[in-house]
C-alpha cells in the first residue's frame, strides 16, 4: 500500500505480494515470526510508524527475502527531484532523466 500524502514518509510495504508469491497467509507468517496478527496487519496495510530490526530480520528469514523485497521508498515525481536531490548524500542524487534523442540512437 502506498503512503498517503501527509504521512511524513514515502515507504511502500509489499508484504501482500510477498505473501501471495509464497502461498502463505498472514496468520501463518505471524505465528512463524512471533508477532501478533494485528501488528503484522498494521505493517501489511502500510499503517506502521516503525518496524524493529529484529522483526524485519525474522520476516526476511521466514519469507526468505531481503528487506528491499518487503519495503521500498517511493521516489519523488520529476518536479520534486530538486528537493530530493538536495537531501541525498553526495554521489547518490537522482540521475537526470534520459534524453529521448539519446535513447533512440
Amino acid at each position: 500500500m502506498a503512503a498517503e500524502e501527509g504521512e511524513g514518509h514515502t515507504v511502500v510495504v509489499h508484504l501482500d505480494a510477498v505473501l501471495r508469491d509464497r502461498g502463505m497467509t498472514l496468520t501463518e507468517l505471524a505465528a512463524q515470526v512471533g508477532v501478533s496478527n494485528v501488528n503484522l496487519s498494521v505493517l501489511k496495510n502500510g499503517r506502521a510508524k516503525a518496524v524493529r530490526f529484529t522483526t524485519l530480520t525474522r520476516l526476511c528469514e521466514v519469507l526468505r527475502c531481503q528487506p528491499g523485497d518487503l519495503l521500498t521508498v517511493r521516489t519523488a515525481p520529476l518536479g520534486d527531484r530538486a528537493t530530493t536531490d538536495a537531501q541525498a548524500p553526495p554521489g547518490e542524487a537522482n540521475p537526470p532523466p534520459e534524453d529521448e534523442g539519446e535513447r533512440n540512437k
